[in-house]
Order: structure tokens, then sequence, then C-alpha cells
């Protein structure tokens, strides 16, 4: 029975393992001073099971699809100028944040399949991620992708208030496929997509989002071509 109950648990990200071990390692011994210390450990130890869950997924099947690369809510869609280190250039672009609380799943997928073209990690501060000044001024992890089209969509990780480590398994030139994962935010974050020019998002603000499901837009049928460019 206890076999046929493990199969609908989701499995833990492997980030996870070391900080479920210390909360029930802290627990034990909060037991030891007291009851109700204990059961407020094991509480916590199981939040922190909760927080590392990494589930399975289903992918669109929908052709040049950007599904959402984490959980959570739409926080902000704005149009703002790409960030620097990725060089798309000055023209502003659509931009959907999603904010991660403590509570959603904080494994992080690929957006849609192509080739990693850049990387950069840029140290920064933890002030709250759901401040529009986050994507400047906090740590964040920045990703670019280039699909089979040749067109360019940024992903970029940013940690929040008490996020402390950003991780991001890419490489550069890496060839990769919508939904995989590719990383993780620890505690509670923040992730920005950036879409081509004149792509717009089929979400809306204070929508929630699931990471590798959700379809955030679509690349095809909404450009055309003028003098032979895409406009």
């Amino acid at each position: 029975m206890l076999k046929d109950l493990l199969q609908y648990l989701p499995p833990i990200h492997k980030e996870g393992f070391l900080f479920i071990a210390i909360f029930f390692i802290v627990s034990i011994g909060l037991f030891l001073i007291s009851d109700s210390l204990g059961w407020i450990g094991i509480i916590l130890t199981i939040w922190c099971v909760c927080f590392f869950r990494d589930p399975h997924r289903i992918v669109p099947l929908v052709q040049e699809a950007v599904v959402s690369p984490a959980d959570g809510r739409v926080d902000n869609i704005t149009k703002v100028k790409p960030p620097k280190e990725l060089e798309m250039g000055e023209e502003e672009l659509t931009r959907v944040s999603i904010f991660l609380s403590v509570f959603d799943v904080h494994v992080n997928r690929i957006p849609i399949s192509g080739n990693i073209k850049k990387l950069y990690y840029h140290p920064g501060k933890f002030i709250s991620a759901t401040l529009d000044k986050a994507s400047d001024l906090n740590e964040r992890q920045s990703v670019l992708i280039e699909t089979d089209n040749g067109k360019h969509i940024a992903v970029v990780q940013i940690a929040g208030l008490i996020a402390r480590r950003i991780v991001c398994d890419l490489d550069e030139n890496q060839s990769v496929k919508s939904g995989e994962r590719f990383g993780i935010i620890r505690f509670g974050s923040r992730v920005d997509v950036f879409l081509p020019k004149d792509i717009e998002p089929k979400v809306v603000v204070g929508q929630y989002m699931i990471g590798g499901e959700t379809i955030i837009a679509e690349l095809t049928g909404k450009q055309h071509k003028v003098n032979g460019e895409l406009r």
C-alpha cells in the first residue's frame, strides 16, 4: 500500500535533499527540548519537502509556443529594454514577469526549443521580487535562447527577498527542448520572459502559471513580412 501511495508523490529536486535532511535533524533536536517545538520542526520539514518538489509536466504540442518557465502568478506585463548583458538591442520588448511564492514549485523550465546563445550571471541585491526594480538590482541569471527559426527569447531568473541561490544547469551552445528543467531558485523569487518584437502575450496579470504547460505566447502567425522583413 505504501508503494502505491509513493507513486503519487512528486519527485524531489536534487538541490533539496541536503535542506530536507537539515530540517529533519533540527526537528529531532527540537523534540528533545519540547514536543511542541518538535512538531513545528516537522511541519517546516514537510514544507521544505513541498518546496523542492519537482512534478512531471505535459508540454503542449503547439508549434513555436512559448511556455511558462516557472510556476507562479503573472505579476507584471510591460514593455522594457531587454537586459544589456544579452545584447538584444535597445528596442523595447514585452516582458512577462512571474512571481514565485515560497509555496510554488521553484524548478525552472525551458520556455521554447532552440539553442542557448548566451548566459550571464549578475550578482546583486535581494530586495522583494515583486518590485519592478528587482529586474535591475537583484541577483540574476540571464539566458538567451535562439529558436530554429532564428527568433530570440530571453529568460531571467531573479532572486527574491529570501532567495539566496540561483541554480542554472545550462551551457552556451547547448541544444534545449521546450519544458526541459534547467534550474531552480531558492527560496521565493521571480522569472522574467522577454518576447520577440510584436509578439503579444496570451496571459494576463494575475493569471496563475504552470511551468512547462501554460502557453505565454505563440510565435507563429503573429508576424508578417514587409519588403522581406519581419514586422
